[in-house]
Formats: C-alpha cells, sequence, structure tokens
C-alpha cells in the first residue's frame, strides 16, 4: 500500500514510519508548516525532520509559504474548537495531495501522540478522506511511544514541548508559571 504520511516533526514520526515500513507500506511523507507558532519554532521541527527524513531514506513533500494568520484567524473566537480546525486543515491538506498523488491512503503521525484526540483525528481523517476520495487509514500508534521518544533521544533530536499552536505554547508556560517552574 503507497501511503501518504502527514508528519508534524521528525521525532513523532519515528514509530509510525517503521510500523508501516513493517507491514510492507510504501510510505512518504508530508510536512504541513502553517499552524506551527512562531516561525522559528517550524524552522526547527523541519529542520529536525529534514535530517531524519535524509538519514532514513525518507521522501517528504514540503509545504510552502506560512500561512499563520489564516490559522489565527480560523480559530479565532473558537479557541475550544481549535484543535478540530487544525486537525480538519491539516488532513485535508493530506488527503487532497494524496488523491493527487494517487496514493492509496494518508495518514498522520499525530495518532502517535499521547496528548491527542484519537477519536476526533480518525473521524476528521476519515470525513476528509471521504470528501477527496482517498481513504484515511487509521493506526493507533501511541503502542510505541516510548520507544519513538527513546529512538530521538538517542539520536539527539530537537524535541518540541508543545504541540505547535500559538495557544499550545501559552498552555505550556501558563502551567509552568502556575507550578513555579521553567518550561522544559
Amino acid at each position: 500500500m503507497k501511503i501518504l504520511l502527514h508528519t508534524c516533526c521528525g521525532p513523532c514520526t519515528i514509530y509510525p514510519l517503521k510500523k508501516l515500513r513493517e507491514e510492507g507500506c510504501s510510505v512518504m511523507g508530508f510536512f504541513y508548516r502553517h499552524n506551527i507558532h512562531p516561525l522559528t519554532e517550524c524552522l526547527h521541527r523541519e529542520e529536525t525532520l529534514r535530517i531524519y527524513a535524509e538519514k532514513n531514506h525518507f521522501k517528504v513533500i514540503w509545504q510552502q509559504g506560512y500561512e499563520l494568520e489564516e490559522f489565527l484567524q480560523s480559530t479565532v473566537f473558537r479557541e475550544a474548537e481549535r484543535c478540530r480546525i487544525c486537525y480538519h486543515k491539516r488532513l485535508t491538506a493530506t488527503a487532497l495531495l494524496a488523491k493527487r498523488g494517487k496514493f492509496d491512503a494518508f495518514s498522520t503521525t499525530l495518532l502517535y501522540s499521547r496528548f491527542q484526540n484519537h477519536a476526533l483525528i480518525h473521524e476528521t481523517g476519515s470525513a476528509a478522506g471521504k470528501k477527496a476520495g482517498v481513504p484515511f487509514f487509521y493506526r493507533d500508534f501511541r503502542e510505541g511511544w516510548q520507544e519513538g521518544i527513546e529512538e530521538s533521544k538517542t539520536e539527539g533530536m530537537y524535541r518540541q514541548p508543545y504541540c505547535g499552536c500559538i495557544y499550545s505554547e501559552k498552555e505550556r508556560y501558563l502551567r509552568s508559571a502556575q507550578h513555579g517552574s521553567q518550561p522544559d
């Protein structure tokens, strides 16, 4: 099976890519960048993924531009639904790209994270796939959470301390301030 894998970062790609390849899938990545704030964080994640991809013979489609304003405009006054909006944007873009590239299915490294809403990702991915005409490949990759962390540390990879959006960055710093500690 030929799968287009939305990739949010290098560390979260490790386990899903390994498992999909073990199952005989041909996997190509897609790095979506419009939701990652600030731009320096986006570039840091992109560079880490580039190094990992090159080292592991993993071809990646790199989204161009940086449409942060569009992302913020779509979430303002809907902050409680920001993850739904963000999943929709990323998975719709991936589904459309998978359709154009004649992939058999598409998936996401978001399914590796213990901090993401898997039911919402599954629902959103399935809807995006149905609309685009390419199936969403759901797999719970959380079983490999610790394995991916250990490998990313062994490789000396940059490990981002928040999901990516400005809201998750705020929560990270606010949580640290409330506990009297420095953010990771």
